[in-house]
């Protein structure tokens, strides 16, 4: 009884809520088409049809589309617009994929309320905040993330079968798309909080990538520096969590033995984060301030980008080309030369050598200790290109607040690890 009644029930609560929303935000048209029992008729009409069959929900659309035109033709008239013959379709067809989908139905009409109540402040940001360069760049990253990607092919080639097309420019759309959560972040929450919470992201992510993508925030935008280094700092605390998490996978006992260092590393990065963050709040408040004005004036800076595709190549190139290098490595040292081959791997990505290694533990090809030494040459190697980036992106200024920031939990890594074996 229930099974049967539940469709029928989340579409009532649909066409209410939708039809509630339609209902108070017209309260001052005359004659204004649809309320809260309009939209719940039209959503319990979808949930009826699609018991009946699927011919029928293609009927009933076309019956509800007509009725919803003539019905809002009066109102149209008075208030201009076509979003509530839109919503009325939306709830019809809502309605009708309750008894598949009732958890999908009702998340996408809570985001269409969302949306139908955000209306003045969707138009006055589109209007008066989103400039056509930042438009342009939205339109460059869906074609780079949703046209291009999809269209490559997902398998190994070349040498070793190491290059996979869809991995590699997957890390293009990782990079561009730290890019644009670091820009988001910045316009929404201020300088400070903004880069924050995108550095901790972009951190499980790629921690170099998101270093390279502040240090380039840093460099277009001098104000910011500071955030940017705590940004930058933040993704290599992610990176932190994330080795023990992928190390677990392969090996419980070597990501056990890994705990302590790289629960010391995280603690000095921490505390570097909030001494940064103390010793500057006071100036770093007005700059934050000050660049916020700056990213939420249309055109206040021509040279900052929210999307930059020529570095993500470069980096990614770079990467590709690191991981060709360490396969051949470890074809020709061999067993004797993990820990060489480790280190290699983190010169593209920190937990590369480190899962590996953890993977052949399991497979009792190598002890414990020598995996432990492997993910530490690697985490190490790894540090070093962080750095590196730091210098290339940001600048000397960005580079040296950064390295400053991570000696102390290079430091505190190595020799709780040996404190540990």
């Amino acid at each position: 009884m229930w099974t049967d009644l539940q469709p029928i029930l989340v579409a009532i609560a649909i066409g209410a809520m939708i039809g509630a929303e339609r209902e108070r935000s017209h309260r001052d048209v005359p004659h204004h088409f649809g309320g809260i029992r309009t939209f719940t008729v039209l959503a319990l009409s979808g949930s009826l049809a699609r018991l009946v069959s699927t011919s029928t929900v293609a009927v009933g659309l076309g019956a509800a589309a007509v009725l919803i035109a003539a019905g809002s033709w009066r109102s149209m008239r008075a208030n201009p617009g076509s979003t509530t013959v839109f919503a009325g379709l939306a709830a019809y067809l809502l309605g009708a994929i309750t008894e598949s989908r009732p958890a999908l139905a009702t998340s996408v009409a809570v985001v269409l309320v969302v949306l139908l109540m955000s209306k003045d402040r969707v138009h006055h940001v589109l209007k008066e905040r989103v400039t056509d360069l930042e438009v342009a760049d939205a339109v460059k990253f869906a074609i780079v993330a949703f046209v291009v990607l999809p269209l490559l092919p997902n398998r190994g080639m070349g040498p070793y079968q190491v290059l996979n097309p869809f991995r590699i420019w997957l890390l293009v759309v990782a990079i561009t798309g730290i890019g644009w959560v670091g820009y988001v972040g910045v316009r929404v929450l201020g300088s400070r909080r903004g880069l924050l919470v995108s550095g901790a992201a972009g951190g499980f992510v790629s921690a170099s990538a998101t270093t390279s993508a502040m240090g380039r925030i840093a460099r277009q935008q001098p104000t910011r520096s500071n955030a940017a280094v705590v940004g930058a700092l933040t993704a290599s605390v992610s990176t932190m969590v994330q080795l023990l998490l992928v190390v677990s996978v392969g090996s419980t006992t070597v990501a056990a033995r890994l705990l302590f260092p790289a629960a010391a590393a995280a603690a000095m990065l921490v505390v570097g984060i909030m001494l940064l963050l103390r010793s500057n709040g006071r100036p770093d408040r007005r700059q934050s301030e000050a660049g916020h004005l700056v990213a939420d004036s249309p055109g206040a800076d021509a040279n900052v980008r929210a999307f930059a595709l020529r570095p993500a190549l470069v980096l990614a190139a770079v990467i590709t080309i690191t991981v060709l290098v360490s396969r051949w490595s470890s074809d020709h040292l061999g067993r004797g030369g993990i820990v060489g081959t480790a280190a290699l791997a983190g010169l593209a990505d920190g937990h590369a050598g480190a899962v590996s290694a953890a993977a052949l533990v399991s497979k009792g090809e190598i002890p414990v200790g020598t995996a432990v030494w492997a993910a530490a040459a690697s985490i190490g190697t790894n540090t070093v290109v962080k750095v590196g980036l730091a210098f290339v992106g940001g600048g000397i200024r960005f580079g040296r607040k950064f390295a400053t920031g991570m000696l102390p939990a290079a430091l505190a890594f190595g020799f709780v690890l040996l404190l540990a074996t």
